[in-house]
């Protein structure tokens, strides 16, 4: 039997939902997969369909046209416990445990396989310590998950859906809470377990650093709901991360990798050197208000030059050797002044 080579499937996908007699179509016609042991992440404008397709997806939604299919089968009519088989879902929602510890939570994962009166067998808690195990979650299994950071209940969550033994995984928001280490194991985390375990998982996410960073493909969906599938770095090469996100004020810088504000009375300045400082005093000077610009002969600015001891401010007759960008901008202040 040949390997299956993709966990999820979406053909001549539409998407939309009803709201009382108004119906609304959100998404037409997709025709998107993801192979086997990939990270990818959803990401788009708010309103533009995120969560309709990822409900969709889950079942929670039925198709307005098309179908999901996971592992090759089609979920559509399939009961809820059947789809908990082939998909494990983690919101963004917090939860209310009450008084349930590590091991209690993580175990709800293994409801599609027990009995009606939610014995766990040998199985199962097999499933439970390898999932713990894991997501590093060793020596915490009776902690409450009230008493846990938020970094720690988010990879019990994780570990739960773990323990589904699901082809594919969908997260919504995962790092949304998290400081910045969290964030950076969330996804590491999730990048490993796709490739060692042969899992799916699909991610929707507002963070544009950790898109561009970690995901193999980013499914980028514009506010027309159409999507457009591509590595990262593609995506951002063709213009198309501009374009989603872009406005008449904003632009997204190629060399710096990040948004800027288009600022139409910036100054120009004059900048020279090549050292790892260059790209952070372009970024500061434009927040204070100047244009990194090339020299011309009918342009009489200031100059700065990136030297061993630091920043080289001229002007005219005046000069100042900087020991840091803070105090360039200060003099930079002090000409204005």
């Amino acid at each position: 039997m040949m390997k299956q080579t993709t966990n999820l499937d979406l053909i001549n996908l539409s998407t939309g939902y009803s709201r009382g007699r108004i119906q609304r179509e959100v998404s037409r016609q997709i025709n998107l997969s993801i192979p086997v042991g990939q990270v990818v992440m959803l990401m788009g404008p708010n309103g533009s369909g995120k969560s309709t397709l990822m409900h969709t997806i889950a079942g929670l939604l039925p198709p307005r046209a098309g179908e999901v299919q996971i592992s090759g089968h089609p979920i559509a009519g399939l009961k809820m416990k059947q789809i908990a088989k082939l998909l494990s879902l983690v919101l963004t929602e917090k939860i209310s445990p009450g008084n349930m510890n590590v091991w209690d939570i993580i175990s709800i994962g293994r409801y599609p396989y027990v009995n009606y009166r939610g014995t766990l067998g040998q199985e199962d808690r097999s499933c439970i310590r390898s999932a713990v195990a894991q997501c590093r979650l060793e020596g915490m299994e009776h902690r409450l998950y009230t008493e846990l950071s938020d970094g720690e209940k988010q990879r019990v969550m994780i570990a739960r859906a773990l323990t589904q033994q699901t082809p594919v995984i969908l997260l919504d928001e995962p790092t949304a809470h998290l400081d910045l280490p969290s964030r950076l194991e969330v996804i590491m985390m999730l990048r490993r377990m796709a490739r060692e375990l042969d899992k799916t998982i699909l991610i929707s996410t507002h963070e544009l650093d950790l898109a561009l960073g970690w995901a193999d493909t980013i499914w980028l969906m514009g506010r027309d709901g159409a999507i457009i599938s591509g590595a990262p770095e593609d995506l951002v090469l063709q213009g198309d991360i501009e374009r989603v996100f872009g406005n008449p004020s904003l632009s997204y810088d190629l060399s710096r990798g990040e948004f800027s504000v288009r600022q139409q009375d910036n100054r120009p300045i004059y900048l020279s050197g090549h050292d790892v400082r260059y790209g952070w005093t372009v970024r500061a000077l434009s927040r204070a208000g100047y244009d990194a610009v090339p020299r011309r002969a009918d342009l009489h600015c200031p100059e700065v030059s990136l030297e061993h001891e630091g920043w080289r401010l001229l002007h005219g007759s005046y000069e100042q050797l900087c020991s840091s960008i803070a105090t360039l901008l200060e003099a930079l202040q002090k000409l204005d002044t």
